[in-house]
């Protein structure tokens, strides 16, 4: 149980940690020849499913608050058509992934959104920078977007100015969104949707959500149809720039009710806000600078604030993750036990299927390491399809390379090649660099018993 590791696929870091040094015997070897990167067409993306009541509390308190806290006065969004262009050290997969989106966005939400080229003034400009350079000027940002600005220029001038405050706006006519250029294709495609979704139109994040990814644990690595439902109220004709948070709840009901005629017929079941100390005690457990004691120390009172408060689902689960996390390399017993509390947390319900498959790589490492590939390939058969659907291709080459070392140690090993080999292609979307890729999969070979 020693040689268990954390895998990293979502709250804590983007792209596959720095190798354990497996045993030679049990090394696996990319191929020669890598196969092609595979991207994601199009995937089914599940209708939102819950009640307009709680849709509306929820849109209200991502649009009229920041993730600070801090109250927003009025509601800000674009006004006619928006042109986007993408600045920088682009590449041709991060330009299709944001054609891509643009298209989603217009089939889902009505917004006339359309690209244009670099050379020409946008209203919204998406420029790609090198990560030492933004994490240099924002350290804790693996992507940002800022209003009234159109270039890392601008923004390295007006960063500690009320220029780049959302608050003083009245309306949106500009906004910047500063995203990597040097780091997997799939974060970068996270940046996109995540930070054009927040240009467009709620600030805030709320970590009570299960479908979305206005939601700072950082699951959903696209937008759901459950956001796509927020931006498409967000652009309601019955809104404008200027609303107050009380103006603008009097006309949701019959705005959602137009929108969302399904979400009239389920029953509502509001939830409560999620409490400061709550929020702090997370942010504590996922950062760097405190020590490892005092991170779990600060995922365990998580965990006992959301007993208190009787949360359950997304927020349940997410401590109990936090924490197992954190103890992989302190007490695996607690790490195994945490991650099966979050996996019962998540899978009291639906809408955190994906959410329960990235507690399926935790529990499939467990097993590995066990010697039990019966229960390994259980656990990755349950969770490849809802990686795929997720678009999740970090997620998605890691269950089936857990799967593949599961058949080679039952003896299955042509089928098992050949599902690595199949892992590979999304890897490299995954992880990017080939160097990553090998990285994950010495951690997997690692994890098998001599």
């Amino acid at each position: 149980m020693n040689r268990i590791v954390a895998f990293a696929l979502g709250f804590m870091v983007s792209c596959a940690p720095v190798p354990q040094d497996p045993p030679p015997s049990r090394a696996v070897a990319l191929s020669s020849v890598m196969p092609p990167m595979r991207v994601f067409n199009t995937s089914y993306i599940a209708p939102a499913a819950r009640s307009n009541t709680e849709i509306a509390q929820d849109f209200l308190d991502l649009s009229f608050r920041m993730e600070s806290g801090r109250a927003v006065p009025r509601l800000t969004r674009f006004e006619g058509p928006i042109t986007v262009r993408a600045t920088g050290q682009t590449n041709p997969t991060m330009i299709r992934d944001l054609s891509d989106l643009l298209v989603r966005l217009r089939n889902e939400t009505g917004i006339d959104i359309t690209l244009v080229p670099a050379n020409q003034p946008a209203a919204i400009t998406v420029q790609a920078v090198p990560r030492a350079t933004m994490q240099a000027a924002v350290p804790r940002a693996a992507c940002f977007v800022v209003p009234r600005l159109t270039s890392w220029d601008d923004f390295k001038i007006a960063r500690r100015t009320p220029q780049v405050d959302w608050t003083t706006l009245t309306r949106r006519d500009r906004a910047a969104i500063f995203i990597p250029s040097d780091v997997a294709p799939q974060e970068i495609r996270d940046c996109l949707h995540e930070e054009l979704a927040q240009a467009l139109g709620p600030l805030n994040d709320l970590y009570r959500l299960p479908d979305s990814v206005f939601n700072d644990d950082n699951i959903h690595t696209v937008l759901t149809s459950f956001d796509m439902l927020v931006l498409r109220t967000f652009y309601a004709p019955e809104l404008r720039n200027g609303m107050s948070r009380g103006e603008a709840a009097i006309r949701l009901p019959a705005i959602l009710a137009r929108l969302n005629p399904a979400g009239q017929r389920v029953p509502g079941q509001p939830l409560n806000d999620t409490s400061r100390d709550w929020i702090e005690a997370i942010e504590t457990a996922l950062a760097s600078g405190a020590t490892p004691s005092r991170r779990r120390q600060a995922a365990q009172q998580a965990i006992a604030l959301g007993r208190a408060f009787g949360w359950t689902g997304a927020r349940e689960g997410f401590a109990h993750y936090a924490f197992g996390r954190l103890q992989v390399g302190n007490n695996p017993a607690a790490a195994l036990a945490a991650f099966n509390a979050a996996d019962a947390a998540y899978g009291a319900s639906s809408s955190t299927q994906i959410h329960a498959a990235h507690i399926a790589v935790q529990q499939s490492a467990f097993a590995l390491a066990a010697g039990d590939a019966e229960t390994t390939i259980r656990l990755t058969n349950a969770t490849m399809n809802v990686a795929e659907q997720h678009q999740n291709a970090a997620l998605l080459s890691t269950l089936m390379m857990f799967k593949a070392a599961a058949l080679e140690m039952r003896g299955d090993i042509a089928q098992a090649e050949s599902l690595r080999l199949d892992s590979l292609g999304w890897a490299r979307y995954g992880f990017g660099s080939d160097a990553n890729v090998q990285a994950r999969l010495d951690e997997i070979a690692a994890l098998r018993p001599f």
